[in-house]
């Protein structure tokens, strides 16, 4: 049943209560500070988890409203957790405590009959699927678990486990957490206290972007009622247990195919398999690039091949030893060293430009005597199709240029990024976002 018939105790409207003289644990909650244009619906949503709503009173012109919970029980267990948890709605803090209120009345026909469409709706939210709640405040049914499954869709910035930790502890105390790769999207397991903590969390976060425009979350329940965290590491973190070893880090990269300058991240070391030349190991500057690395590169087309891009065994890419023969040697490289490196400077707007490979590729660090026929020539002599060609209108030192495909637009990246264009400035090759 919709809730706008619902109105609020305003002006003419007046509450009567029967009062005691002490602000006590009772099932009159006081709400305050909600935003003036606050809907009886973002009211219920904050207290729903905790069991049924009697009866709910709004003072918009006052931004309050009186909640009168089924049970005392669900009132202390909805005060108790909004105590280590301050609720927000629209991103803004609202204030809960006990009323004076011992009970709610209404002397208006009007708030009577919404009294009545209230209670329909609370009765229908308990009852449904999305609360799976027990009645009169008892807690969950045992079907809902404590432990989220999150997928961040659009991965244009890294999602480490310690954001996830900050993003889901204002909801409620997080226990463990678990990030991996699946079907190429980054996923993670996370466990709450309990139920009730997770149900907070994913009706205020599901759909909801990380950053801007970007690292949208969607959540929903697993299937696990408890997590089982061996390690402490970047991938996963047990926060009830600091004696767990940190097992083995893995910044090293599987690809199938030669190594190429990652815009995902630093390549520290690359290594062709000597027996298996057809696949390296690449070693990124930490685990988060080569997350991305991975998330943004596997299943894309190279010379005809398509990459495969695994996580490997191995923490580090060793250099040959000494007696290792030529050819051994000449199949490993360490560019740790390398002028190429995009993310070496803390802060740099290169954080801000990571894409999914796209035909469309950004070009920086132009020269101001390079024109676009230079342009075009240069990378129609390499044997790549331009489709599309724009200068910047503000900074012509900048320039987007389309290639006919994606594959054609990764080989691009690698043959010219880096090419020397006029005395010491070089040409700077990038995936956009951007179309022509």
């Amino acid at each position: 049943m919709s809730t706008s018939n619902l109105s609020t105790v305003d002006g003419p409207d007046r509450l009567c209560v029967s009062e005691h003289a002490q602000c006590v644990p009772c099932r009159v909650l006081h709400l305050r500070q909600l935003p003036a244009d606050i809907s009886e619906q973002e009211v219920l949503a904050l207290a729903l988890p905790f069991g049924r709503v009697s009866k709910l009173i709004t003072l918009k012109t006052k931004n309050q409203a009186f909640l009168e919970m089924a049970s005392e029980e669900a009132a202390v267990t909805m005060v108790n957790y909004y105590t280590s948890a301050t609720p927000t709605i629209r991103n803004q803090p609202i204030f809960i405590q006990y009323s004076t209120h011992r009970e709610l009345k209404t002397d208006n026909l009007t708030n009577q009959r919404a009294q009545v469409a209230l209670q329909a709706i609370s009765a229908a939210a308990v009852h449904s699927g999305s609360m799976a709640l027990g009645g009169e405040g008892r807690g969950l049914n045992l079907g809902q678990s404590p432990v989220l499954r999150i997928i961040v869709e659009n991965l244009f910035y890294p999602v480490t486990l310690e954001v996830l930790q900050q993003i889901f502890s204002k909801f409620g105390s997080v226990l463990k957490i678990i990030t991996f790769t699946r079907n190429n999207q980054f996923q993670a397991l996370l466990q709450f206290s309990d139920a009730v903590h997770a149900h907070h969390a994913k009706t205020s976060l599901d759909g909801q972007n990380i950053y801007n425009g970007c690292c949208m979350l969607r959540i929903d329940y697993s299937k696990l009622s408890a997590l089982n965290v061996k390690y402490n590491n970047d991938k996963s973190r047990d926060f009830t247990r600091a004696d767990l070893p940190t097992g083995e880090l893995e910044p090293a990269v599987a690809f199938g195919t030669s190594s190429w300058h990652s815009v995902y991240g630093d390549v520290q070391r690359v290594k062709i398999l000597f027996n298996k030349k057809e696949n390296a190991l690449v070693q990124m500057s930490d685990a988060t690039q080569a997350q991305l690395a991975m998330s943004h590169l596997n299943g894309q087309r190279l010379h005809g091949n398509v990459i495969r891009v695994t996580l490997s065994k191995h923490p580090v890419v060793q250099l040959p030893r000494g007696g290792a023969g030529q050819e051994e040697q000449a199949l490993t490289q360490d560019f740790s060293g390398s002028t190429l490196h995009r993310f070496k400077k803390p802060g740099s707007k290169n954080f801000n430009n990571i894409f999914p490979p796209s035909a469309t590729l950004h070009l920086s660090n132009i020269p101001s005597s390079i024109s676009e026929e230079v342009l075009k020539d240069l990378f129609s002599s390499g044997g790549f199709t331009v489709k599309a060609f724009k200068f910047f209108q503000k900074d012509r030192k900048m320039a987007l240029m389309q290639l006919a495909s994606v594959e054609e637009a990764i080989e691009a990246l690698i043959a010219l990024h880096d090419r020397q264009l006029d005395h010491n400035q070089h040409l700077r090759v990038s995936f956009s976002k951007s179309t022509i």
